[in-house]
């Protein structure tokens, strides 16, 4: 009988582009294009530089493209870089059901790959939806049991689909990419710590798994040995982080309709810059007030409704969450950023700075924010939530969001996706630029080779290492 790294690889290795539907691979480039717009949207504001930094310190081969360096990294590095700008806002797509991130992970791996071996363009995509899938279902296993226990299944779950990308780019075969999730294994990782203090550590989570796949690739390549049941063994992944007993999570069941059912059009864009279990509530709440804004005096009380699982993400401790102590605490404050929502009108990049955090009039909204937790049946397979707000004068706005906007169930249009993309782009990449990355992953199963491709996401009008 195959484990569960075993199916993987005789399924990863095999497969192309004509395996895969047609809306498959459209979202796929959408999700590529999300990523990296959110990736040059950090690199803007001067948020998670700091990889893009020590990955250039190290120096070796340039092999491989990095948002606003000039010149090349080898391509480990170049994925780590990358994959910590795209998550660095927070901005960046997630599956529900598996409560992770995706598109953070496996794009930046895979376009390292790619460019440094002069893949095709349809060889990437395939790689890249091969990786998408292989996340979802790792996570899917245990649906919202790593976050339980305080892993960031990001990086967990993430290190495995990218090493299935990493692997299907560099045509190893089935037994050295076996090798290779065996590896991997032991390279995953990834705390919440950082929400005791809001540090933000979290865009790290990404970076590793997408460097530690093209590591974990490169040793079994090289003849390294890792455990073929890696996943479902004994002190296998789900035993070591989750604590469950051989066996216990069906892992093979998740992996059994690989090519027919197809997660990648699940993986949910974001149009908030903010942890996604305050989506439903902050589009319940836009949905409710239809653009109108609030002096705090007007505003009595608010009530948000969430699944309880969100609750120690994005509402407690509440004594934290009711005034950040830095920006990248205020994107896991439901409180935070609903007043931003009440007050201003919006929830966008530039709500998260120093100088916005420490507005008082959002501060005065977000300390009348209440929360009561509610079974939607529609989580985990989105990010439901709902608002109630009460003005003093009597008038009550109220909605609910069993799905969150940007899910498969409420979606935003390929032409929102793009707007977005070129809004995130907007302050930092020229119009020729934008449009030239643009075109080329939406076209990219034409491009014959991807070296050179990725070249307009160096030429940014504020370039800094």
């Amino acid at each position: 009988m195959s484990t569960a790294a075993e199916t993987i690889s005789a399924w990863s290795t095999r497969l192309t582009l004509d395996d895969i539907p047609a809306d498959v691979v459209e979202h796929a480039k959408l999700h590529v294009l999300d990523a990296l717009g959110c990736g040059l949207a950090a690199h803007a504001v001067g948020v998670a530089g700091e990889g893009r930094a020590a990955m250039a310190e190290l120096g070796g081969t340039p092999s491989a493209t990095v948002i606003g360096l000039p010149e090349q990294l080898p391509a480990a590095n170049a994925a780590f870089a990358n994959a910590m700008l795209c998550h660095g806002l927070d901005f960046d797509d997630t599956h529900s059901d598996s409560v992770s991130h995706v598109s953070t992970v496996i794009a930046p791996a895979a376009l390292a790959a790619g460019e440094s071996l002069g893949s095709s363009g349809a060889d990437l995509l395939a790689a890249v939806i091969a990786g998408n899938e292989i996340v979802c279902r790792v996570g899917m296993a245990a649906s919202g049991e790593f976050h339980r226990r305080g892993f960031h299944p990001t990086a967990i779950c993430g290190i495995f689909g990218a090493v299935a990308s990493v692997a299907r780019l560099s045509d190893l075969d089935a037994a050295t990419t076996t090798r290779a999730l065996g590896i991997a294994g032991s390279f995953a990782g990834g705390l919440f710590a950082y929400l005791a203090d809001g540090t933000p550590t979290k865009p790290m989570h990404p970076a590793w798994a997408a460097h530690g796949a093209h590591v974990a690739t490169a040793l079994a390549r090289h003849g390294a040995i890792g455990p073929r049941s890696v996943l479902e063994g004994k002190f296998g992944l789900y035993h070591a982080f989750l604590g469950a007993e051989e066996g216990e999570i069906d892992i093979a069941a998740q992996l059994s309709d690989l090519g027919t059912r197809w997660e990648t059009p699940r993986i949910a864009y974001k149009p908030y810059p903010v942890c996604h279990f305050m989506h439903g509530s902050l589009g319940a709440a836009a949905a409710a007030v239809g653009g109108r804004t609030f002096r705090p005096d007007e505003i009595e009380d608010v009530v948000v409704t969430v699944p309880a699982a969100g609750v120690s993400l994005v509402l407690e401790p509440a004594e934290a969450k009711v005034a950040p102590r830095s920006e990248y605490e205020g994107k896991f404050s439901l409180q935070y950023s609903l007043a931003s929502l009440l007050v201003r009108g919006h929830v966008s990049v530039a709500d998260f700075t120093d100088e916005a955090i420490a507005d008082p009039d959002v501060l005065a909204v977000a300390r009348r924010v209440r929360y009561e937790t509610r079974e939607y049946p529609t989580y985990p397979q989105a990010f439901p939530g709902g608002a109630t707000i009460r003005l003093h004068e009597g008038t009550t706005f109220e909605a609910d969001f069993p799905h969150q906007q940007g899910g498969p169930e409420n979606p935003l249009s390929a032409d929102e996706i793009k707007a977005k993309f070129r809004d995130n782009a907007a302050s930092v990449l020229h119009p020729d630029a934008r449009e030239r990355i643009e075109s080329t992953i939406l076209g990219l199963e034409e491009v014959a080779d991807v070296r050179g491709a990725l070249a307009p996401l160096t030429l940014v009008e504020t370039a800094t290492v």
